[in-house]
């Protein structure tokens, strides 16, 4: 049966978010959906080099701890779960709901939306592709990886299969949101007004706490209360495409207008042709308006017929990173880190493609041009971090700026400590696009 309303609520906006706020979505936020937004670019690019490395990993590595913290309260209050969580492997996070659901004795049915792999297409394909950010070609890049950004489509057959938990791979972010709204509403996938309207609305949710205040906060300007408890948000949204964006009461941060604005610009380079697999949305004619405490209702946007290409992420091998970072603290604690620098350089820096100096706590984010400009006194600052940086084409080429700086201890200047090595395979992120019609989204569903 159609719906007037349904509830969808953020429970995380990356990998590495909070587990606390789902959990009180999903217990007093009274939703009718939960998601979680977990994937970025290099995010599914590693997830592949993991799944290579052992064919049953590949989906997001805090899978399992919040699946086995959500799913009691998911079954108890009838929330359907859609996340991204699936990563370069969703049947395989599939089967591990599908196991922690039967240790929880938990009755639910689980879909895997697959399909936005392109890797092994492309490698096939006698096209040309060409790199957008760059105009090279694709096959001057060691690839890893090649997701395609898919749409609604697949989510949409796994619920209209009436599965509960709906893990997908490279989906894009606001086709997380606007499944469910074309589900409950019985949008028309060509009605790109609504579509575009309901793509505002998954864009301003997809971030989670970004909406509440989080990365919005900054003390003296815009200070946010309550960041340690800081709320995940929800929107109540109409059959007609508006909705009020809000969060759980009692929880910490702050639903605004500013907040709203500044995540509803948040990775638009163009207002009137926001891209995304199911329209190309127009955000100009968004309006926003502050009803309540902590409560925006969000009306207008509109949209145009869908893109014949899909983007996708290809992730490769760009290089490796030799790290090394020492500190150097009391009297003339510049100077030395300074002197030290001078000894890594006349050492490191011819081997090295890219090698750079930093030295944290003065000029490593506004390098020397700011310092020189706000007359920072080097004299005066108590303590700096020396790093040291360089590209290598090998892990053992890298290894040596490390093992440099170890060797300052004993080598000099006087009183350098807490030596820190790394070495990193760097994997880069560039785009192609692909005919849309060569990939087909894929759904496997699974019963405990």
């Amino acid at each position: 049966m159609k719906k007037d309303k349904i509830r969808i609520g953020c429970g995380a906006g990356f990998s590495g978010d909070r587990i606390e706020p789902a959990l009180v979505l999903a217990e007093q936020g009274e939703l009718d959906y939960l998601v979680l937004e977990c994937l970025a670019e290099r995010t599914i690019a590693l997830a592949q080099k993991r799944k290579l490395q052992d064919a049953s990993k590949g989906y997001d590595p805090h899978l399992e701890k919040r699946i086995k913290s959500l799913l009691p309260l998911l079954v108890k209050n009838q929330i359907k779960l859609i996340t991204n969580m699936g990563a370069a492997n969703p049947l395989a996070a599939a089967h591990k709901v599908i196991e922690i659901a039967k240790e929880l004795n938990l009755p639910i049915k689980v879909a895997a939306v697959t399909g936005d792999d392109a890797t092994q297409w492309v490698r096939n394909s006698s096209t040309h592709f060409t790199i957008l950010e760059n105009g090279q070609a694709l096959n001057d890049y060691e690839v890893i990886s090649i997701n395609a950004y898919m749409g609604v489509e697949g989510i949409l057959e796994a619920l209209t299969a009436d599965a509960q938990v709906i893990i997908t791979g490279r989906v894009s972010d606001p086709s997380l949101f606007l499944a469910p709204m074309i589900h409950e509403f019985d949008w028309q996938m060509d009605d790109y007004d609504l579509l575009g309207k309901g793509t505002v609305i998954g864009h301003l949710l997809e971030c989670a706490g970004h909406i509440t205040g989080g990365y919005f906060a900054e003390p003296i300007m815009k200070p946010i209360e309550g960041l340690a408890t800081l709320g995940h948000p929800f929107a109540d949204i109409y059959a007609d495409g508006s909705a009020i964006i809000s969060k759980v009461k009692g929880t910490g941060g702050k639903i605004t207008l500013q907040t709203t604005k500044e995540q509803l610009l948040y990775e638009v380079i163009n207002p009137h042709e926001y891209y995304t697999p199911d329209v190309i949305a127009d955000f100009t004619t968004v309006k926003l308006e502050e009803i309540g405490e902590n409560q925006v209702w969000v009306t207008g946007g509109t949209g145009k017929t869908k893109p014949s290409t899909y983007k996708a992420s290809v992730g490769y091998k760009a290089f490796y990173l030799g790290e090394g970072e020492i500190s150097y603290a009391g009297f003339n604690a510049v100077g030395r880190a300074k002197l030290a620098g001078e000894v890594l350089s006349q050492r490191l820096k011819p081997q090295f493609e890219a090698f750079r100096i930093d030295y944290i706590g003065l000029n490593a984010i506004f390098r020397e041009e700011f310092s020189a400009k706000m007359k920072v006194e080097e004299s005066y600052l108590p303590e700096v971090r020396l790093r040291v940086s360089g590209k290598a084409s090998t892990a053992e080429e890298a290894l040596l700026i490390g093992e440099e700086v170890e060797a300052l201890y004993t080598n000099g200047p006087a009183a350098g400590g807490g030596v820190r090595k790394n070495v990193n395979e760097v994997i880069g992120i560039v785009s192609i696009l692909i005919d849309r019609n060569v990939l087909k989204a894929n759904v496997d569903t699974l019963s405990a």
